[in-house]
């Protein structure tokens, strides 16, 4: 019996379970709640730029009375109310909305007026509810201004057992206003603070022009306006966020040089950017100071009372200019500010211009108006109903008493009324509700006066909405209104231009350099002055402490504030600042590469080249060279702008190596040296331009062992010119650029140089242009020499050249460059 009722109870447990797909379960319940945080939590309103919490918040407290000419209540009855009655979540999110509407460096215009510690633009945490006490602003009233009157639709409460608004009828375009941050599921959105006066002045303008572009209104609003001051560049940057939704902004606080008064220096700042934590900056740049990373401080202090002040005394020594580049470029006190304007429209989630947000505004204006206009023409002529009856009534006072007297009770005294004297059931319900005091000639014409003013108000309701014309210029009136009540004055200055970095690279001087590479990948750049000049021959001096099995490999010279592009064997390009890689001395080791640039394992750098201000402005193209002879030539633009990963510059062929790119532009001539003393001079223009993904044209047939170490280029002026051809065992000359004849690309070429066992074979070749220009070679050991070239003589091209570096042991020459 047993048994047979366990049977029937797993029967009946079997009949109850309903089979699923698993997958269309978990992605149908994730899209439920994803489009419920975007819909009811995360996102606000673009018609009245609130969330549901913040909406509920303020609604709440209007509904408990608590407008800004009543007395505070505590923030613990507020939140308790809110809770209680719309926003079943917990106290401390719903605590954390109602302080981030009172904080005035949160909100531009604060929707909540608070009393006590509601948090500081220092970080620290409000007070706890109990503690605190709030009430509306001002400018709240206007989200709610006319909500009673049918203006807008409201929906059951969490527990349907009060209602609450869909969306608040206000005057105030708050999204743009006060901006939002929001983070929902799969989206996000940031909208900047703005200034009422700037918005104001659009809205009256797209009320006239509702074809207006997102340029006619750029007249009007300038750029976001942040309670807490500060500066933003670039008017470009501002368009084209307000033009798209989205976009980077930056934004600067405000910072003054001023000279105390012992003569030393300090930086005053008087603003931060919008949503920086002061306290945060503050230590940032103690941190600095204590890591040697910020040079030139000597005191740091806080003086901010309700204005914001800090203060940073400078050392005697300091540059200040310097210094304060230093803080825009390590710290807070300069960001960028990302524009995400996503709000939701008819409840679906839209990325916004600056033009759909004002449009979409004054349309729930129009709507608001419309039906606060329709409201009060039904409550006019309800009065005005009431008021005929009552005026009809005085005209047969006598029979309309006689005929209540005569009912047994009110209900009869109704009906006859309305029987004997055709009046409808409200009007005969407020006769009866009538006092005797109304039979007098000083009320009775105070009804009719009543119901003449009553008469008009309908025929000017009536007329406004049934004249667009006259709709739209009450909404504009009401507009001016609100900015003459609230509107202020703009706080964060706008630069036209972009952000001029004054302390970086203004600061540090366009000086020529040495950058020495070694085979390990060590890097340094040092001052050329470190370098003596001697005669040719000599055993020169040491320039870099390497490691035994190290030696140097790429060796050149470049100014301080040219962009190096580091080309690899496996050819791909890195790019980065001479002033980005660390000063050495002479005898100094360097830095790995490694720390600059996001080299991959086995990569090896193989030819830098230096890209001058000059260079990136002109319409020429990147030549790239190959050991095995091939070469590529790809316009400058595709190299404009490097990213730190690096991006492919050739495809190469299994064995062969990237060796040496330079400019070049029309009626160039490109001529290659081979280590074995054979050269070609060809135009660049039998190379035609590809893509970064192309693997190039044969530029020279080597022969057995042989390969490419240097490629030159020659400009249409440079005839007197001459090659340098140096070899490894420190023998070097130079050739005159007119004993090499102009051939076709892909030949074997001619011979530039006699290379012997004594000589070794060549390492580099480079264009002379200039007698006063000076010879830097450097050995694999790190001894390097600096002569005058005109120490190196002219030669013919087959010949081995002269010594022109003492070379020790088993040493060979590494690099040579001229300066």
């Amino acid at each position: 019996m047993a048994d047979e009722s366990k049977n029937n109870e797993a029967s009946k447990n079997k009949e109850r379970i309903i089979p699923i797909d698993v997958v269309s379960e978990m992605k149908n319940s994730y899209l439920d709640y994803a489009m419920s945080v975007i819909v009811a939590r995360a996102l606000p309103d673009v018609r009245d730029g609130l969330k549901p919490v913040h909406r509920r918040i303020l609604f709440a407290m209007h509904e408990m009375g608590l407008v800004p000419q009543s007395r505070f209540r505590k923030s613990a009855t507020i939140v308790g109310e809110v809770i209680g009655k719309f926003h079943p979540h917990g106290d401390a999110s719903v605590y954390d909305a109602m302080t981030k509407l009172a904080q005035n460096f949160s909100m531009r215009y604060p929707l909540v007026l608070p009393q006590g510690n509601f948090g500081s633009i220092d970080g620290d945490p409000p007070a706890a509810y109990r503690y605190t006490e709030a009430k509306l602003s001002k400018i709240s009233q206007e989200l709610l201004r006319d909500i009673e009157k049918d203006t807008v639709n409201f929906r059951p409460n969490y527990d349907n057992t009060k209602k609450e608004p869909a969306v608040f009828p206000t005057r105030v375009p708050n999204l743009l206003l006060n901006g939002t941050l929001g983070i929902a599921v799969g989206m996000a959105t940031r909208v900047p603070p703005h200034n009422l006066r700037e918005v104001v002045d659009a809205l009256i303008y797209l009320v006239d022009n509702p074809k207006a572009t997102i340029e006619d209104l750029f007249q009007f609003v300038k750029g976001p306006d942040f309670p807490t001051g500060g500066v933003i560049f670039n008017e470009k940057d501002i368009h084209h966020a307000y033009a798209t939704g989205r976009g980077g902004v930056i934004t600067r606080g405000e910072a003054e040089i001023v000279e105390g008064k012992k003569g030393q220096s300090q930086i005053i700042i008087t603003s931060i950017p919008y949503q920086v934590n002061k306290a945060e900056l503050i230590i940032k740049i103690a941190d600095l100071v204590r890591d040697k990373k910020l040079d030139g401080i000597r005191d740091l202090r806080d003086e901010s009372t309700s204005d914001i002040r800090v203060v940073i005394d400078l050392k005697s020594a300091g540059h200040p200019q310097k210094t304060l580049n230093a803080l825009y470029k390590h710290t807070d006190l300069e960001t960028t500010f990302h524009f995400n304007v996503l709000a939701l429209s008819g409840g679906v989630p839209r990325l916004m211009s600056l033009r759909d947000i004002l449009s979409e505004f004054v349309v729930h204006r129009k709507e608001v108006v419309t039906r606060r206009t329709k409201y009060d023409l039904g409550k006019a002529e309800d009065r005005a109903h009431i008021l005929e009856g009552l005026s009809r009534a005085l005209d047969h006072i006598d029979a309309i008493i006689k005929t209540i007297k005569q009912s047994k009770d009110t209900t009869e005294a109704q009906a006859d009324l309305m029987k004997k004297f055709k009046f409808s059931e409200r009007q005969a319900a407020a006769i009866l509700d009538m006092k005797l005091q109304r039979l007098s000639g000083l009320e009775r014409k105070k009804i009719e006066e009543e119901l003449k003013e009553i008469k008009n108000l309908i025929r000017e309701l009536k007329d406004l909405l049934a004249n667009p014309k006259r709709l739209a210029s009450l909404i504009q009136t009401e507009f001016k209104e609100i900015a003459n009540i609230y509107g202020d004055e703009r706080r964060t200055k706008i630069v036209k231009h972009g952000v001029k970095n004054i302390a970086l690279e203004d600061l540090i001087p366009d000086i020529e350099q040495v950058l020495v590479i070694t085979n390990d990948g060590y890097i340094k750049r040092t001052d050329p002055s470190e370098y003596r000049r001697q005669k040719r021959g000599g055993q020169g001096v040491s320039d870099i402490n390497t490691k035994e099995e190290d030696f140097v490999n790429i060796f050149l010279t470049a100014k301080t504030h040219n962009d190096l592009l580091f080309f690899t064997d496996k050819g791909k390009i890195y790019q980065t600042k001479m002033y980005d890689i660390p000063e050495g001395k002479r005898a100094t080791k360097g830095k790995s590469i490694m720390n600059f640039l996001s080299i991959a394992e086995g990569e090896q750098i193989t030819s830098v080249l230096s890209m001058t201000r000059e260079v990136k402005g002109k319409e020429g193209a990147l030549l790239m060279v190959t050991k095995e002879g091939v070469a590529k030539k790809v316009s400058v633009k595709s190299f404009q702008d490097v990213r730190r990963s690096g991006i492919v510059a050739i495809r190469l062929s299994e064995k062969d190596k990237l060796l040496s790119a330079n400019f070049v532009e029309k009626s160039d001539t490109v001529l290659l040296v081979t280590k074995g003393g054979q050269s070609i001079r060809f135009k660049e223009s039998d190379i035609r331009e590809m893509g970064r993904g192309a693997a190039g044209v044969r530029a020279i047939t080597l022969r057995d062992k042989d390969s490419v170490i240097s490629a030159v280029v020659a400009k249409p002026e440079d005839k007197a010119l001459s090659l340098l051809v140096v070899s490894e065992k420190g023998f070097g000359k130079r050739s005159k650029l007119s004993e090499y004849k102009i051939q076709k690309r892909g030949g074997s070429g001619i011979k530039t140089a006699k290379v012997s066992p004594k000589t070794g074979i060549l390492i580099t070749g480079r264009m002379v242009r200039s007698d006063e220009e000076e010879l830097l070679a450097i050995s694999k050991n790190g001894q390097l020499i600096r002569i005058a070239i005109m120490e190196v003589p002219t030669l013919g091209r087959q010949t081995q050249g002269v010594r022109i570096m003492k070379i020790k042991g088993n040493d060979t020459v590494a690099s040579a460059t001229l300066l």
